[in-house]
């Protein structure tokens, strides 16, 4: 990502200075990079190039191979859709903050990237899969459209470049793919190579793996409902498999409630929404799934003590 916002024109270097990321940090590959810097860091980037498609410009400029497991994972295997199988299974190597869900029994298959409350991620995850797919395949594998929840800056930039439509103010980011561009045959189909990269891939991580407790799943489960519009403990419970007496019985056992959680889980996004973003405070109301304005503002003056408007005025000086 670095190299990529290098590629571009920006200063990298005045920019890692300003959230505590070393190069020694980046020249390490076994290095981990926590995830609050580094999503600062594209905060940053975005204030440099306020009023362009940052995601794309960089998915854009960033080569096959620039993560190399995943990449040649998927090139190597045999179709389309069993390389897409292959980076959702591995997915969190590379994005340890959201997820790609594959819901391969719709018509046309549906590529979900599980990235609630984190537009630039969506953005760049959807751009650079589609294009590197696009370009391994000679043109061929175009998806039906692409969703976004939040409107990109310039969203013909993004029908352009991926070539098929682009929907906003949808209840999931990702894309459409119908069964005829999933059954495509990869070009660099390799099943010698997929069967040394796999190993290593599991490895990594199993690696990567720490122990998640209740409330951190819940915690991720309410994020990614609240933006699709459906946070209660019914649909939460659904998710992790779950009764919801059950789920409230074991969140009492870890003491905590599930409205402590909603809370927490709205209070992050909010802080993130408008300290990051260009949303007006009517669509974060909305993403955070109040059916008002006004509800919004009187939980945020509970939770700051000042109102939104306030908040994001502090941030911006």
């Amino acid at each position: 990502m670095v190299a990529a916002l290098e590629r571009i024109g920006i200063d990298a270097g005045s920019l890692l200075a300003r959230t505590g990321i070393t190069r020694g940090q980046l020249d390490d590959p076994d290095a981990r990079v926590p995830c609050e810097p580094y999503t600062r860091l594209l905060a940053l980037a975005q204030q440099e190039m306020p009023r362009e498609n940052l995601a794309l410009r960089l998915a854009q400029v960033t080569p096959m191979g620039a993560y190399p497991l995943i990449d040649y994972l998927v090139l190597s295997s045999e179709t389309v859709g069993e390389g897409l199988r292959r980076l959702s299974r591995y997915y969190r190597l590379v994005s340890p903050m959201s997820s790609l869900i594959l819901h391969t029994q719709e018509d046309p298959i549906r590529v979900d990237v599980g990235a609630a409350g984190l537009p630039f991620a969506a953005e760049f995850s959807v751009a650079i899969m589609l294009l590197h797919l696009r370009r391994e395949s000679a043109g061929r594998a175009v998806a039906a459209w692409v969703s976004f929840m939040r409107p990109p800056v310039d969203a013909a930039a993004y029908e352009r470049a991926l070539g098929c439509p682009v929907r906003v103010h949808e209840a999931w980011n990702g894309c459409a793919m119908t069964k005829d561009v999933w059954n495509l045959p990869m070009r660099r189909r390799d099943p010698v190579l997929i069967g040394l990269l796999e190993p290593q891939a599991d490895v990594a991580v199993a690696a990567a793996a720490t122990p998640e407790t209740l409330v951190v799943r819940v915690s991720r489960a309410l994020a990614h409902g609240l933006a699709g519009g459906n946070a209660s403990i019914a649909s939460v419970a659904r998710v992790l498999a779950l009764s919801p007496r059950t789920l409230q019985r074991r969140l009492t056992g870890e003491g905590v409630s599930f409205q402590r959680l909603l809370d927490d889980t709205r209070r992050g996004l909010a802080d993130r929404h408008l300290s990051d973003s260009a949303l007006a405070i009517a669509e974060i109301a909305f993403l955070l799934g109040y059916s008002e304005p006004a509800a919004f503002h009187r939980a945020f003056k509970r939770w700051h003590a000042v109102t939104p408007q306030e908040f994001r005025a502090r941030r911006s000086t």
